[in-house]
């Protein structure tokens, strides 16, 4: 029997609504509908008697205030649906005969599986299989779906509809390239993007990275660090940790979740920290993982079949965890592998849905009772082809992580304000646009944008190699309060540069950027040279797990969400980036400017004061100073 999922979101206002008829005979009219994507033919109908699984997610009853409270007992009762609407579905669901229902621990999703023919009666709507031209994949879906008119009120989406998914399995936002000898360097000592196209990937350069037995007890960025090849030794020297030791006060740990079968291999990490961290060998066998609706864990060499079919599979996965253990050794270190597929709109520049399963991964980090302090992320979506709804349950999702103390983190993107000739809006307007990315418009998350260079910092761009970093404004999500001083300063001096093609009252990104150019990494057995957020993201995670540590130690809170606190005092201990921009949709994008940036947020590590960034945001964090006049936002940190 064929199983798919079905997601239904339900809402109600935190105001009470006056009762409506809980009969499922009251009129049926059409909640939405979406033209068939290209690429897809109707094929035939679904078979009745095949079983859907279906979660209905019930919206937070008094999310709004969920913010401003930060322990776990609360929270469920803040997101917990009012009773309403608990409800009138569930008697919804009783008149078909739907009585096995499996609610989650804050009673915001029910579980229940039927046949089609069920659901099609409750939808009102019709199910068929649809094949995708290009490569024969095959999905069940409607073009459109009704509910009774007392629900329209309640329920805000249903999921699989006319949502259609085509999943293409490989790495995204990185770019891999085997290292080069310094014989194969020009000019300012980098290759350029054709040669480096040309060099064998099979094959492992001679190249002399910097060991740390060789350096002086206080190395500067310049002994520490290779032009080409950014290590372990350089990222703690440039980021002041290399002469913290962690205490281990206390449960702090560090996560990262895998999407699109990334993983993350043992003997590939075992490899990289022998050459760059000899002293964290043992941390490679010593990861945590965890797998998420039927996440891969291959150990096993990639094959050169599975490249043609899914591309790097493990190399972004590689380059998180090498990353996180080479600057946060001996912080433990918890994985998450996800499958499963998310809701996707096609637009003229992504054709193919490669939007990662957030809420595959949330609805089972929120059922756990204990979690890691700091969560990194390295995948970025464009915002525009998440489903809007879809994109809101999963923000509200993090912000549930946030209050329960923890720090989520995420990529900003590769590529600007959008990539050339492809900006413009999926409405059928063809209006041009920049293009934002998901989840890292969202408020609840920090989003990590990229720099390049050495002393000073620029923002990360590089048309010899195509890096670019990410950033923008939503147009989704309202600019927070925490922000809004920042951002409406750095707008007023923009002026009417750009004007219409983006939002001038969306949540702006990223909060912070962080060095994102040639990191070594090991995949497949071979060093390779990775460029983009997915590595800013990860260094990030690192140095806040750290400062956590340091919480710890001194019998405090950790951070937790952390976007308040950065715009409210934490940006001190940040180097501000005024040079460069991050180009695309055939602009030169938003430039890097005094204060906050829609290039590099509030600033990045630098070497302005020597050993600035761990250091001074440790100090910050650790200063009660700040506890006498934070807003109730930043009360995570009291005891």
């Amino acid at each position: 029997m064929g199983l798919i999922i079905l997601a239904l979101a339900l809402f109600t206002s935190l105001s009470e609504t006056t009762a409506s008829p809980l009969s499922i005979r009251s009129p049926y009219a059409v909640k939405d509908s979406h033209p068939i994507p290209l690429g897809w033919e109707k094929v035939r109908r679904a078979p009745a008697q095949d079983r859907i699984h279906l979660q209905i997610g019930l919206n937070h009853g008094r999310f709004d205030e969920l913010e401003k409270h930060l322990y776990q007992a609360e929270i469920d009762e803040f997101v917990k649906p009012a009773k309403e609407t608990t409800d009138q579905v569930r008697e919804w669901l009783l008149d078909f005969g739907i009585h096995e229902l499996r609610y989650s621990p804050a009673q915001d999703w029910i579980n229940v599986q039927i046949p089609v023919y069920l659901a099609e009666s409750l939808l009102d709507t019709q199910y068929h299989i649809y094949r995708h031209a290009e490569d024969g994949s095959t999905v069940l879906r409607s073009a459109q779906w009704s509910l009774p008119k007392h629900l329209h009120v309640h329920i805000n989406a249903v999921h699989p509809t006319n949502a259609f998914l085509r999943t293409r399995q490989q790495s995204k936002r990185v770019m891999a390239r085997s290292l080069v000898s310094p014989t194969d360097l020009e000019g300012d000592g980098l290759p350029t993007y054709k040669e480096l196209e040309k060099i064998d990937r099979t094959q492992m350069g001679h190249m002399e990275i910097p060991n740390i037995k060789d350096m002086p007890s206080n190395p500067s960025t310049l002994q520490a660090c290779n032009r080409l090849a950014t290590s372990p030794l350089c990222l703690r020297t440039l980021y002041g940790t290399l002469d913290y030791t962690p205490q281990l006060t206390g449960n702090n740990h560090i996560g990262i979740v895998n999407y699109l079968d990334q993983v993350n291999n043992q003997s590939d990490i075992e490899i990289f920290l022998g050459k760059y961290r000899s002293d964290a060998v043992g941390a490679a066998y010593q990861i945590n993982t965890v797998l998420i609706a039927n996440g891969s864990n291959q150990q096993a060499p990639v094959t050169q079949d599975q490249v043609a079919q899914m591309g790097t599979i493990g190399l972004e996965g590689n380059l998180n965890a090498e990353t996180v253990i080479g600057l946060a050794y001996p912080i433990p270190l918890t994985t998450y592998n996800v499958g499963g597929k998310a809701p996707f709109q096609n637009s003229k520049f992504t054709t193919h849905n490669q939007n990662e399963p957030y809420l595959e991964w949330l609805q089972y980090v929120l059922a756990q009772p204990d979690l890691p302090q700091v969560i990194t992320t390295s995948y970025a979506d464009e915002e525009q082809t998440v489903p809007y709804w879809y994109a809101r349950r999963v923000c509200q999702g993090f912000a549930q992580l946030g209050a329960r103390g923890v720090s989520v983190l995420f990529a900003s993107g590769d590529e600007g304000v959008g990539a050339d000739e492809m900006c413009f809006s999926n409405d059928n307007s063809s209006k041009p646009m920049f293009l934002p990315t998901f989840p890292a418009s969202c408020p609840y998350v920090t989003a990590v944008g990229a720099t390049r260079g050495l002393g000073p910092e620029i923002a990360g761009f590089d048309a010899r190699t195509d890096f670019i970093g990410g950033g923008g404004f939503s147009n989704y999500f309202p600019r927070p309060a925490y922000q809004k001083e920042a951002v409406d300063g750095y707008l007023a001096g923009l002026g009417d540069m750009h004007g219409g093609l983006y939002n001038r009252n969306g949540r702006g990104y990223p909060d912070i950027a962080v060095r994102g150019y040639h990191y070594i990494t090991v995949w497949n057995g071979t060093s390779r040279i990775i460029d983009g957020t997915s590595a800013s993201s990860p260094a990030a995670a690192a140095i806040f797990s750290l400062i956590n540590d340091a919480l710890l130690a001194e019998g405090k809170p950790v951070l937790g969400w952390l976007n308040p606190w950065l715009y409210s005092g934490g940006f001190k201990g940040l180097t501000d980036v005024r040079a460069g921009s991050n180009p695309g949709c055939n602009t030169a994008g938003f430039p890097a400017k005094e204060g906050w940036d829609a290039a590099t947020g509030l600033g990045t590590p630098g070497e302005l004061i020597k050993y600035q960034w761990f250091p001074m945001l440790k100090s910050l964090a650790l200063d009660r100073q700040y506890r006498e006049t934070r807003p109730w936002y930043m009360r995570p940190f009291d005891k």
